[in-house]
């Protein structure tokens, strides 16, 4: 288990650092899809014991959420 931590702690970091050059679209997508599989990995382990899938299912539903805050946020002019 901590082994696994470690490891997610350093892709976190790794993908944190890559996001300077980012546009914003690119940025928002890129945290939905992070936000989302962090929480989709926490439900998918206490629900079915298998954090890979939900951490899957929640990178994909965080990346579309993203997408559309960014939408939303270019439609209000923000």
């Amino acid at each position: 288990m901590k082994t696994r931590i470690l490891v997610m702690v350093c892709f976190l970091a790794g993908g944190l650092a890559g996001c300077a050059g980012m546009s914003d679209t690119e940025r928002r997508t890129a945290t939905g899809a992070g936000i989302g599989a962090a929480c989709g990995a926490l439900i998918g382990e206490m629900a079915t014991g298998r954090p890979l899938t939900g951490a899957a299912v929640g990178a994909a539903a965080g990346a579309v959420g993203g997408w559309l805050y960014d939408k939303h946020e270019k439609d209000q002019g923000r």
